[in-house]
């Protein structure tokens, strides 16, 4: 049996960068074939051209052997094409059942929308996934997890032969990924063909069949999966061996720097109390909707506190708003980077000026001449990625866009770094250069807090760990003293014996 997809030579150019330079990529029926690569590798423009939200400079698509002109999204929808893009695009205020069935929904012999239809209809779509969600909760309420169930099942609604999932699991936890990997799994068996994007390479060996990497928007290789191991795809992706995943600094780990004292905010946490010192990586794990991003919001002044005293060096600091958390020499590198940490239409310089407009004005006259220098030997030192300082940040890959918002704050030369997430959504190679610069930070005496999903990096890259279960502390273990048990049971809520 010939492949279900077919694309051939497909190149695109962007101003000023060429994304794609004559890539094949197929697809067979009923497999899973994983789609990886750095960054700017190419992978989601690849995918969008697909998807006909881009129309690719040339090369063919064939679908069942037949040539196809993608003529927007809706063409591709109805050619059997599903995308479930890594920013889910659920209507937050619309129950589950409306997002699935938005704008077909099922309709009376009057012409009104056929609401106990539309519910049952959803229902029966959810029963091969042995998951309970209301069809009349709203979506912003029922978690990632579920909102990817949502997504899957609108897509399969749509009678979707050939399902694109990027980056499915970048919001959840542990628990959470096991449940959509049964899931991927299931739709295997029911016949639709997947391409699986992820930076997570263990979660390729579980479910993939083929993978295929990119380069630099170059076709690299495609094997079977069971002739590779993660050392070969990490070189192929990169074009060179990463000889440490989780890099190391000589580093002494001083005087307190950072002490939080009884933080409180009504359904948010509750009497939390931790310290960080100079030099130190004080990791913070937990469940997805544990509370740990909102500690992190109420310390850094985005979020007002009910009771809770922070202090600064030993002394006592008040923190109203983000400007002031700022001038107490605090940075937050937000989760959600590109709504929180970014302007997404304004340059790479514009961006990074927004940290230090303060510090760089007389009378109200920005001294942009000393700030173009600095900002670009910033830029080079953290190696960002970019044709100029006037590139549009929308137009980087994810992981520079992250160096980006890190670049704005290594300006201010912060005493206290806290990073939410910080490798969400970016590759292998880009992980380890944010690591470093982690490092880096708290080699010169920064302390720094990290808030991680991923059991792995919390644990390699902490000198302290901090578990949040229901915005209380849970648990905390030193360097080398849990394993991923025992800081799994802590984030349940569950006691050791």
């Amino acid at each position: 049996m010939g492949p279900l997809l077919e694309m051939k030579a497909i190149t695109k150019e962007f101003p000023g960068v060429k994304a794609l330079t004559a890539v094949d990529f197929d697809l067979r029926p009923g497999e899973v074939h994983a789609l990886v690569g750095e960054n700017g590798a190419g992978k989601s423009t690849l995918m969008k051209i697909l998807a006909g939200v881009y129309t690719a400079d040339s090369g063919e698509i064939l679908l069942r052997g037949e040539p196809v002109h993608p003529n927007g999204p809706r063409s591709m929808i109805d050619a059997g094409v599903g995308v479930i893009y890594q920013e889910l695009n659920l209507i937050p205020y619309l129950s589950a059942a409306e997002n699935v069935f938005l704008g077909r929904e099922p309709l009376t012999k009057a012409g009104l929308v056929d609401w106990p239809r539309m519910r049952g209809d959803f229902l029966k779509l959810l029963e091969p996934f042995d998951i309970k969600v209301s069809p009349t909760e709203p979506s912003r309420t029922i978690g990632p997890a579920y909102q990817q169930v949502v997504e899957i099942v609108k897509a399969i609604s749509l009678n979707a032969e050939i399902l694109v999932m990027d980056e499915p699991t970048a919001p959840l936890t542990g628990h959470e990924v096991e449940r959509l990997m049964e899931i991927v799994k299931r739709l295997k068996t029911q016949g639709v063909s997947i391409i699986y994007i992820s930076h997570r390479l263990e979660e390729i060996w579980r479910i993939a069949d083929r993978v295929t990497v990119l380069r630099d928007g170059n076709h690299i290789a495609t094997e079977e999966l069971s002739t590779l191991s993660i050392g070969d795809v990490i070189r192929h992706m990169v074009g060179r061996d990463l000889t440490e995943q989780y890099p190391q600094a000589d580093k002494e780990i001083g005087e307190e720097m950072l002490r939080v004292e009884g933080l409180t905010r009504g359904g948010l946490c509750e009497d939390v109390s931790f310290t960080v010192r100079q030099g130190e990586i004080l990791g913070f794990a937990g469940l997805v909707g544990a509370g740990r991003t909102e500690i992190m919001q109420l310390i850094f002044g985005y979020r007002r506190r009910d009771s809770g005293r922070i202090f600064l060096r030993n002394r006592e600091v008040k923190i109203r708003t983000t400007r002031d958390a700022v001038r107490h020499g605090m940075a937050l590198i937000p989760e959600e980077r590109k709504r929180q940490g970014l302007i997404l239409g304004q340059s790479v310089f514009d961006n990074a000026v927004l940290a230090v407009l303060d510090l760089y004005q007389r009378a109200g006259v920005i001294r942009f001449p000393a700030l173009r220098g600095l900002i670009a030997g910033i830029v080079k030192s953290i190696g960002v990625r970019t044709p100029s300082l006037n590139q549009t940040v929308k137009n980087l890959s994810g992981g520079n866009q992250q160096k980006v918002v890190l670049a704005k704050w290594f300006i201010r030369d912060c005493s206290v770094y806290i990073f939410d997430e910080p490798t969400r959504g970016i590759d292998v190679g880009a992980k380890v250069e944010i690591y470093k610069l982690m490092q880096s930070l708290a080699a010169r005496g920064a302390a720094i807090i990290m808030i991680s999903s991923e059991l792995p990096e919390v644990m390699n890259m902490s000198d302290r760990i901090i578990v949040i279960h229901r915005g209380r502390v849970a648990g905390e273990f030193p360097k080398g003293s849990a394993d991923e048990e025992s800081i799994m049971r802590a984030a349940f809520g569950v006691e050791e014996n």
